[in-house]
């Protein structure tokens, strides 16, 4: 069924519109260096705007108002939840806002259109205490144990995603200036201090284990396996749930959390929010905005503290 369906929503794609699509899918690879998946989704989401503006009376997706998108997301999107809605309006949004630097069309319909309300979700981070019991968890005696306690104290220090923690070369890792190289989303680099704390901790993995654990074999990765190739994101996955529970922390740590804990932490010292923004390699601020409660809250001790009226 599903099959039947997606040949018929090609089939009623008009060509002009498909070609738009292909035009706007081919500059968020060439300029933006988004992933396969990501321009799958935007294509899935322009063309269902598409298909559905053909079969309601507006056959040009092109000139499309912002009635017809109020529209479609009113009739397609009614019944689900406001991430869902505010999703989609997001694609649209990108897809119009590059129409207008192309000079495609002179305005952008879906500016009009406000994003559904959706209650704050805070991301949930161990406490500095807790992420302490968790650096100490991995067994340093062993080669194993000091690779997974450098993986864990490279983490916090850096705020890395886990896909460019256990993607970490050697070439990325400045160990006279305490800085890795990391390729993030959209093909982006960015360089991070580390510290000396997780820099401690690297010599001794690097000198001690590393080779240890490759028994002979080569590699370019820093956190290596016993089969001879870089660790997977799966397979840190694991091991930081394990070393979580060792840890006493009980709830399901991720390796995002302690990318959580990088922030949080930082704004909690009076970091400021745009600095952590760079070092998370957020492209926009309202990615890291969810982090302004802390900040907001870190304000809120200060002034109980320090005002003489408070």
């Amino acid at each position: 069924m599903k099959a039947a369906s997606k040949t018929s929503d090609q089939t009623a794609l008009a060509k002009a519109d498909e070609d738009l699509i292909a035009l706007f899918i081919q500059s968020l690879w060439l300029e933006d260096g988004l992933a396969a998946n990501s321009r799958e989704a935007y294509r899935r989401d322009i063309s269902d705007l598409a298909i559905w503006s053909s079969q309601n009376g507006h056959p040009n997706l092109a000139l499309s108002q912002p009635m017809d998108l109020q529209a479609y997301l009113s009739a397609r999107l009614k019944s689900l939840r406001p991430s869902s809605f505010n999703r989609r309006l997001s694609s649209f949004r990108r897809f119009f806002s590059w129409m207008v630097r192309q000079a495609l069309r002179a305005d952008d319909p879906s500016q009009q259109i406000k994003s559904a309300r959706q209650a704050e979700r805070f991301p949930k981070a161990p406490s500095e205490a807790q992420v302490e019991r968790l650096l100490a968890a991995p067994n340093t005696e062993q080669a194993r144990g000091l690779r997974d306690r450098a993986m864990l104290e490279l983490l916090y220090a850096t705020g890395l995603r886990v896909s460019e923690l256990v993607g970490l070369r050697l070439n990325g890792l400045g160990l006279s200036e305490g800085l890795v190289r990391v390729i993030g989303k959209g093909n982006k680099e960015r360089l991070v201090p580390y510290g000396e704390e997780a820099g401690h901790w690297i010599g001794r993995y690097l000198a001690e284990a590393r080779a240890l654990i490759l028994s002979g074999q080569l590699s370019d990765a820093v956190f290596v396996t016993e089969r001879g190739g870089p660790m997977t994101r799966q397979y840190f996955w694991q091991l930081i749930g394990r070393y979580a529970q060792a840890a006493g922390i009980d709830w399901a740590l991720s390796p995002h959390g302690l990318r959580h804990a990088f922030a949080t932490h930082l704004l909690n010292h009076g970091a400021d929010l745009r600095a952590v923004q760079m070092l998370l390699g957020h492209a926009d601020i309202s990615t890291t905005q969810v982090y302004t409660h802390v900040a907001r809250e870190r304000l809120a001790r200060l002034h109980a503290q320090h005002h003489p009226r408070a």
